[in-house]
């Protein structure tokens, strides 16, 4: 029974694993979007495109930089150089331009890509639409819109501004012979990763509702660079567009399209960060909602496509300011803002217990001081409570096995009996008796068992997701628990261990059911191969666990007697 709950239990998790990381459909390429162009979708246009919510055509290119104003327009309030203005927070260095009032740059200084440079957050123009360059505004007249992003706003601020002590707000302005005028104010806290912007646009005397893009996102080379790897899993998530509404958040796929509601918060995200529009916690004003997909070519011969997402926002009717945060998906970063965005993390159905683990897996590591040596103790932390569990489990087992003798005799007398032979109710009531006589329980093998399940997929769902151990150092050669090992070995290690484990465990099963248990630590050792390590080393600690409570129960449970003849 005991052996048959493991094998069920051993399948299933093998069964999840493999589907999600290499069954899954991938995601495909937006609609009417060859791979290597990227051609904005409805509701999120370029510049060129028509009124919100038309298609613009695919352009040969990846590139389709921002069109100059359909017609020449007498500038009445603006500058005549395009120039960058750079804001320095303690988190984030954020560069604006005055061609449109946008954001060219959003660096998180924590946080590095793959040349261990601070991440920039924003694609390099060159890899994807610059027309959907982030605050680009979209508004129904699309000479209008045209205009309102290629335009050279005036600012009164220099060049570089220092939020590193307190708020900053940076101001831009523009206004032409036709009386179109476009106001942009974008304050920064000194921590955190949220910009505020106020944004003002008149046409004469009529008052415009602008929708507010952000373009094309996000350049994390840790999503990109794990989807062009046979071995690499899709635990890795390139960028796609979410919503937050009735308290769930949806994840809406590459598609292209357009959702409408009080969302708490709408945009995009990949595996570790998120470019969103925030609404108000208390009363989530109506929104809509535009996004789509981009795939672009890889940056080198070996590389992956480049997978990208954008979004607008558009509110019913003007908002005095919008907030938007783009940043990690960090547990603490998120829990600050409301706890609500921990939703944004992807833990899936064991969200409920991840978010605790990782909790305890943070207050870990504020002893130990290595994200590695942090999960190694938060494992025997975990199997240490669980100790008395997975104990009756194996005093059970044990129990089992020693009746065996006697159940395979019970058998063998109602051996020539169909199942459907009224015969066999005695056999089953003959094997009761034999329980009630031993003291034995088989669901105590195993119910404590199944007690330890969640845990197993919840650390699971904890380590894959967790952006704290991206980019953190283990060992000599684990530079990235994030990432597969390199060399392989803990994934062997962790299958030796299993092996291990499995011919030590005590079993009542035949022959057949025990060789297909030894199956098990192989495949589970060429699954792991791609998987972070950080998970791997989790598994690991686990069997070593298993394997040491197996030999301490052994030295207190001698093992039972060998029938004689």
């Amino acid at each position: 029974m005991e052996r048959r709950v493991l094998i069920a239990i051993s399948l299933s998790f093998l069964v999840l694993f493999a589907y999600q990381n290499y069954f899954a459909p991938p995601a495909p390429p937006p609609a009417d979007s060859p791979a290597g162009a990227a051609a904005p979708a409805a509701g999120v246009s370029a510049p060129q495109a028509g009124a919100a919510g038309s298609q613009a055509p695919a352009p040969s290119t990846p590139v389709a930089p921002a069109a100059p104003p359909a017609a020449a327009s007498t500038v009445v309030t603006g500058e005549s150089d395009e120039r960058d203005i750079t804001v320095e927070t303690r988190t984030v260095r954020a560069v604006f331009t005055n061609r449109g009032a946008r954001l060219r740059h959003w660096v998180l200084k924590q946080y590095q890509n793959e040349a261990g440079q601070p991440l920039d957050l924003v694609p390099a123009p060159e890899n994807v639409n610059e027309a959907l360059t982030p605050f680009s505004l979209r508004l129904e007249d699309p000479d209008q819109t045209s205009r309102v992003n290629g335009a050279l706003y005036r600012s009164a601020s220099p060049a570089t501004l220092d939020a590193t002590s307190q708020a900053v707000t940076l101001s831009f302005e523009w206004q032409d012979a036709q009386g179109l005028r476009v106001g942009k104010t974008f304050t920064l806290q000194p921590d955190g990763y949220i910009v505020s912007v106020a944004v003002t646009a008149q046409a004469g005397s009529q008052l415009l509702n602008p929708a507010i893009d952000w373009g094309p996102g996000l350049d994390d080379d840790n999503a990109h660079a794990a989807q062009g790897s046979f071995l690499a899993p899709s635990y890795s998530t390139p960028a796609q567009a979410i919503v937050h509404q009735d308290n769930a958040v949806k994840r809406l796929g590459p598609a292209a399209g357009t959702q409408n509601g009080s969302f708490l918060y709408a945009g995009i995200d990949d595996h570790y960060f998120a470019a969103l529009a925030l609404n108000d916690p208390d009363q989530p004003a109506p929104m809509q909602f535009d996004h789509t997909s981009f795939v672009v070519p890889p940056k080198a011969p070996d590389a992956p496509p480049g997978r990208y997402a954008a979004f607008g926002v558009k509110f019913q009717a003007p908002q005095a300011t919008q907030r938007f945060y783009f940043g990690p998906k960090a547990l603490d970063d998120l829990k600050a803002i409301n706890t609500e965005m921990v939703r944004v993390i992807n833990f899936g159905i064991f969200a409920w217990l991840a978010v605790p683990l990782l909790d305890a897996l943070k207050w870990v590591h504020q002893y130990v001081g290595n994200w590695g040596w942090a999960i190694v103790a938060l494992t025997l932390l975990i199997n240490l409570a669980m100790f008395p569990l997975r104990q009756k489990s194996v005093k059970s087992m044990r129990k089992m096995q020693e009746i065996q003798p006697q159940m395979k005799a019970i058998q063998a007398r109602y051996a020539q009996y169909k199942i459907t032979d009224p015969q066999r109710q005695k056999m089953n009531e003959e094997v009761m008796a034999l329980y009630k006589e031993k003291g034995v329980n088989p669901a105590s093998g195993c119910v404590p068992m199944l007690l330890t399940f969640p845990f197993l997929f919840a650390f699971y769902a904890m380590l894959s997701q967790a952006i704290e151990i991206r980019g953190a150092e283990f060992l000599g050669w684990i530079v990235d628990l994030s990432r597969p090992d390199p060399l392989y070995i803990t994934p062997l290690l962790m299958g030796a261990t299993m092996f291990w484990q499995q011919k030590i465990m005590p079993t009542s099963a035949d022959p057949v059911q025990q060789r297909v248990m030894m199956i098990m630590p192989i495949m589970f050792t060429f699954m792991f191969l791609a998987y972070p390590s950080g998970l791997v080393i989790y598994w690991t600690i686990s069997n070593l666990w298993a394997i040491g409570q197996q030999y301490l129960t052994m030295s207190l449970m001698p093992p039972p007697a060998k029938a004689k003849g």
